[in-house]
């Protein structure tokens, strides 16, 4: 977005000072090369004013004519020393009468005198530029419109005219190069003062996206649209945070306070147990312990998310070697599995250290889950295997069984919180809880069928550098 506002900006800018300078340009040039023409044209008047007695047939004021012939030759000789132009003056029978830098027999000499002659007016030269050269004839007739007595041909280069136009085109150009920098400048501050509080909720709303609780923005510049809607984000950002927050304090607390009954129950049902044995005793204790766990669960479900939270809300740099709690982990579960005729192994051979950027509680956590289902639910003689692997940074844990699987569309619904399988037990928490503490460092979870079995990926940021 800030690319294409700068574009726009600029573009328009461009456009704008272009729209200024190409007709300043053009304009500067035209009225430089009118300067021009118009000394030339009245140098060929006064050279004609002065030939028309030195020219005129038939004359019977001799000395007077020889006069006039000398001063023409004077003030011809004078502009061509001070310009350095060619002037050619001749009568009606094309004779020279006088003829300085410039040969009266050259080819643009004879046709502009034969011009001339015919008293025929010389199209306006086209506009000089600064990459303009060569020199200009201008001829005149002598006389009147009526009898034309001679002609009077001036060259004249057009160097000195392209070096003022050039000049001023430069003085032009730098103008306008200035004001192209300014407007950039002025696009530039603009694009930011627009964008960076765009930007600002951008960030703010990725910081909610990833958990994170009260994230404000800036409020201090801008638009006061802007303004005002980073200030409506930052109340958003609160509302949801203390949301979030009774939420989490609401299942902790109710999970916490009926644990007391619950135990209180737990006794009361087990002093009754021993005093009269029976199978309602038992079905209700059963279900004393399913709700049991259920607030255990609960509670840990809580904790998770209170984690994630502070996870998202503040970098951590908690690091651990999966592959060493790997290793506790099965010890620990060894005997459970055991009693339950299941297997646990590992990669076979030496294990490589497989450092990942989470807290050793919080993988010991999701590894128990997993290794939990899987001696729950894979049944006698199956068997629980994990690998992992380090591929530039990131580490992958595969934990598998071969016991009988979920089926293909439970598969999605294994970490919804509550839900749980048609012959499954438990408080259908565990996988809700283990993705939330995945997700909350970074990593993913994905749980897909082996056939048969169960296989759960890990994928998890490694420890770099």
């Amino acid at each position: 977005m800030r690319r294409r506002l700068l574009l726009v900006l600029l573009a328009f800018s461009v456009l704008a000072v272009a729209g200024f300078a190409v007709p300043l340009l053009g304009s500067t040039a035209a009225n430089r090369t009118g300067e021009f023409t118009r000394s030339r044209t009245a140098d060929l008047a006064r050279f004609a004013t002065l030939a028309q007695q030195a020219v005129v047939e038939g004359s019977t004021d001799v000395p007077r004519a020889a006069e006039a012939e000398d001063r023409l030759r004077a003030e011809v000789l004078a502009h061509t020393a001070v310009f350095g132009d060619g002037v050619v003056v001749v009568n009606a029978r094309r004779q020279v009468v006088v003829e300085a830098g410039m040969g009266a027999t050259e080819p643009g000499v004879v046709a502009a005198v034969d011009a001339a002659l015919r008293n025929q007016p010389r199209p306006a030269p086209d506009d000089l530029r600064p990459w303009s050269g060569g020199d200009l004839l201008f001829g005149q007739a002598v006389g009147t419109g009526n009898r034309v007595s001679g002609a009077v041909v001036l060259r004249s280069s057009v160097g000195p005219a392209v070096a003022d136009i050039t000049a001023r085109w430069a003085v032009v150009l730098g103008a306008a190069l200035a004001a192209a920098a300014a407007c950039a400048l002025l696009a530039v501050r603009l694009a930011r003062w627009v964008l960076r509080p765009v930007a600002q909720l951008a960030d703010g709303v990725h910081a909610v996206t990833a958990g994170r609780e009260r994230a404000h923005v800036d409020v201090v510049a801008g638009p006061p649209e802007l303004r005002g809607l980073a200030e409506g984000f930052n109340r958003m950002s609160d509302a949801l945070a203390e949301s979030a927050a009774r939420q989490r304090a609401l299942v902790a607390d109710t999970s916490h306070q009926l644990r007391n009954p619950m135990t209180a129950l737990r006794l009361r049902l087990d002093a009754l147990t021993d005093t009269d044995p029976g199978g309602a005793h038992a079905s209700v204790v059963a279900e004393v312990d399913r709700l049991q766990a259920l607030l255990d669960g609960l509670l840990a479900l809580a904790s998770a998310d209170s984690a994630a939270t502070d996870l998202a809300a503040s970098a951590s740099d908690a690091r651990c070697d999966a592959a060493l709690v790997f290793a506790d982990r099965l010890e620990a579960w060894h005997a459970a599995a055991a009693d339950a005729g299941v297997t646990l192994a590992g990669p076979a051979g030496p294990v490589a250290a497989l450092p990942v950027r989470c807290a050793e509680s919080e993988l010991a956590q999701v590894l128990d889950v997993l290794l939990d289902n899987g001696i729950k639910y894979a049944g006698a003689g199956a068997a629980v295997r994990w690998t992992g692997s380090l591929d530039a940074d990131r580490v992958r844990l595969r934990v598998a069984d071969d016991g009988p699987g979920v089926a293909g569309a439970d598969l999605p619904r294994l970490t919804d919180r509550f839900w749980r399988s048609g012959s499954g037990s438990g408080s259908g928490l565990g996988l809700a809880i283990a993705e939330r503490l995945v997700t909350a460092r970074g990593g993913r979870m994905t749980i897909h069928s082996g056939h048969p079995g169960l296989v759960v990926l890990l994928d998890l940021p490694a420890v770099t550098g």
